[in-house]
């Protein structure tokens, strides 16, 4: 690669110590967060039993989805043992997910039989959003455990996003905000109808 090749370094860093060695990458500091990253350790989250405070449902959502009419509970697909469901907040329109139904933690407790029909959902999935919104490319994705920004570290679940050239936009950085185009149960309807 020639000098000409290369694409613009931009805007000189100052190089600070103790900062490290400049980069092209762009950071937003977010010491906010530190308190969240060392909060006392939240493992003991729903378990999927019945909480007898509650109303004799399971406490985990991604146990109690299913339970729910598909419209109701945004499922997309059903299978034997996983399901397809639209995220309730969304990275982009038609970020669903595929759970099993048994409410395990890890990827390596899906036996066989789970580990194939979760295969399957997750190749569906791309298919019919394909199909259904052409999106340029997806993110696919396990967030295994807490620390790995699991929000429900204790239900397996397999986050499928479809991405399009351009989507970022300025609301997420400067007003942490999303803009979604779709109304959730309109996405379900879509992608339901082709499943």
């Amino acid at each position: 690669m020639t000098d000409r090749d290369a694409p613009d370094a931009g805007p000189e860093v100052p190089v600070l110590d103790g900062v490290g060695v400049p980069d092209r990458w762009a950071r937003l500091w977010t010491p906010h967060r530190m308190a969240y990253v060392t909060a006392p350790d939240r493992s003991a989250e729903p378990s999927g039993v019945d909480d007898p405070a509650d109303d004799g449902l399971p406490s985990c959502p991604f146990c109690r989805i299913p339970l729910q009419d598909d419209r109701s509970g945004l499922i997309v697909g059903r299978g034997s043992l996983v399901y397809a469901v639209l995220n309730l907040f969304p990275y982009n329109p038609g970020h669903l997910m595929v759970v099993p139904y048994r409410h395990i933690a890890d990827y390596t407790e899906l036996d066989p039989a789970e580990l194939a029909e979760f295969s399957d959902f997750t190749r569906h999935a791309l298919e019919v959003l394909r199909a259904v919104s052409a999106p340029h490319g997806f993110n696919i994705g396990i967030n295994a455990g807490q620390s790995a920004g699991a929000g429900i570290a204790g239900h397996l679940h397999q986050h499928v996003v479809p991405r399009w050239g351009g989507d970022a936009n300025f609301m997420p950085v400067i007003a942490g905000t999303k803009v979604l185009p779709q109304l959730l149960t309109d996405t379900r309807d879509l992608l339901a109808a082709a499943w």
